[in-house]
């Protein structure tokens, strides 16, 4: 009798001591374990022995059989799917179902991996609980599966922190990527970073990119709101090597440049400046204008023998602008066909903007593409005096209009091709409206155009799968009539129907 009643101790305890010995940790000695084991093996034959005939009642009734059937479907379904799991782990494909294919690598990217001839080591230092570790497995995973020369490792630096002392590991959350002799860190996870990194690594010399200076243009090393220092950051991290100087006081800085920038010069160019880029334009040089309105910079003449004219006025769009904002900030919607805007879908924001136009020259062989279009709304403003413009026949020039153009040389398989990109502003590549994800895209792939770097084009993180919406004028205005006017007289009315019906009860 005293064994029936302690029957129930020993199932419990035999359960609790099997569970309790296959949780310890594996530093435990191998003798507690089989002794632990051992023990509840024991407590349940004991357990099981007692209740024998209980047992072989209860199995035998209807409930139990059709209880036991369904266990054995669960168990045997769970089996099914382990096993399905195990195969599509070991010999499956990737898919990535999100609705904004967050977990794709970009098409640039899969090309940069697909002509890797070398073999890369990525070590990520981080552990599983700092902010961006999510973000590189996501990220290099795909690396990874894509190409077998690269192999990620992931090193917690508090554990070992003498391999991130040997890679100067300052802050956590620092990718390194090593192949040869040639190192690159990488501090933040996103693939635009993880790529840069790895054409860095993978390239021996980093294209040189230079800034003019000496005639009033933007700084590289201003960190003021008109100065361009995000604009060098953000090329520096895409792999570039940026500098700046002036041609004047030293000829040979154009010497091993892919890109010349001149970034809004504000007083007029010399002479012999000028020789020096039309030199080096016609050695196959690429060049980046970007020449604000209502400036007299002595470039006018010398783009004029390219068949290029900017200006006149200052193109107004009531369509296609900042909503409450000037009509002369323009919120670019419209793009054409171009490597340089292929995919685009980010507006671009250009303050105070004038139009470009080619005309033909007796050199044939050029060959002009507009990268953004006005609408068909737009004007060139001349009276710039009126603080409200307003379209006047015979003195403004109807749009649409091209505000930036690509210009280059027709059916030419020379390495050394001459090519420009012409913007009527420069204040869009500034620390205020770099910020804007539209105008670094465009930056970005404007200068990896000229630079023949293709493979950074559009390289940027993933869109949310709820992008902002930033309305023209005539969406705000309907929204503004919706929210406030329709919606609540909606409620108005129909609450007043609902008291009516009510009050007739």
């Amino acid at each position: 009798m005293v064994i029936k009643h302690l029957l129930p101790i020993l199932g419990v305890l035999g359960v609790s001591t099997g569970i309790g010995g296959l949780l310890l940790p594996q530093t435990t000695a191998q003798s507690t374990v089989f002794l632990l084991e051992g023990l509840a093996l024991a407590c349940l034959v004991i357990y099981f022995a007692g209740n024998w005939t209980r047992l072989k009642t209860f199995s035998g009734s209807r409930s139990t059989k059709l209880g036991f059937n369904g266990i054995m479907a669960i168990l045997l379904m769970a089996g099914i799917l382990t096993i399905i799991n195990f195969l599509v782990i070991r010999h499956g494909g990737r898919w990535d179902l999100s609705e904004t294919q967050h977990f794709s690598l970009a098409p640039q990217t899969l090309q940069v991996l697909g002509r890797l001839k070398q073999d890369v080591r990525v070590l990520v230092f981080a552990h599983e609980r700092s902010p961006g570790f999510r973000t590189y497995r996501d990220l290099l995973e795909g690396y990874a599966y894509t190409s077998p020369r690269i192999s990620v490792t992931y090193v917690d630096p508090e554990k070992e922190p003498g391999l991130a002392r040997e890679y100067g590991i300052s802050k956590i959350d620092t990718a390194v990527f090593e192949s040869g002799k040639q190192t690159i860190h990488v501090p933040k996870p996103s693939e635009s970073k993880l790529t840069s990194a790895l054409i860095r690594v993978t390239t021996e010399d980093a294209k040189r990119l230079v800034f003019l200076e000496g005639h009033g243009e933007r700084q590289i090393t201003d960190q003021e709101r008109g100065g361009l220092s995000l604009a060098r950051h953000n090329l520096e991290a895409q792999g570039y090597r940026v500098v700046r100087g002036s041609i004047g006081e030293d000829p040979d800085m154009l010497n091993d440049t892919a890109v010349l920038i001149i970034p809004g010069p504000r007083e007029p160019v010399e002479e012999e400046v000028l020789t020096h880029i039309t030199n080096f334009m016609t050695e196959g040089g690429r060049i980046l204008l970007l020449l604000d309105p209502q400036v007299t910079s002595g470039l006018e003449k010398w783009i004029a023998q390219w068949g290029l004219t900017l200006g006149p006025g200052i193109v107004v769009d009531p369509t296609d602008r900042v909503a409450q904002g000037s009509p002369t900030a323009l919120l670019v919607r419209r793009f054409t066909t171009h490597h340089i805007t292929k995919g685009f879908t980010s507006p671009i924001l250009l303050p105070v903007l004038q139009p470009v136009s080619f005309d033909e020259t007796p050199d044939t062989n050029l060959d002009f593409t507009s990268l953004l279009q006005s609408s068909e709304e737009s004007w060139a403003e001349t009276n710039l005096e009126q603080t409200t413009p307003e379209f006047e026949e015979g003195s403004d020039e109807k749009g649409p209009f091209a505000l930036a153009g690509a210009l280059g040389r027709k059916n030419t398989d020379s390495d050394s091709t001459p090519a420009m990109v012409v913007i009527g502003n420069s204040a869009f590549a500034s620390n205020t409206y770099l910020q804007f994800p539209g105008n670094t895209d465009f930056l970005s792939n404007a200068i990896a155009w000229l630079a023949d770097e293709d493979a950074l084009i559009s390289v940027s993180p993933k869109e949310s799968a709820f992008p902002p919406f930033i309305p023209n004028p005539a969406q705000e205005h309907m929204l503004f009539a919706v929210q406030v006017f329709s919606i609540p007289f909606l409620m108005l009315l129909s609450g007043l129907t609902v008291w009516r019906r009510r009050s007739r009860l």
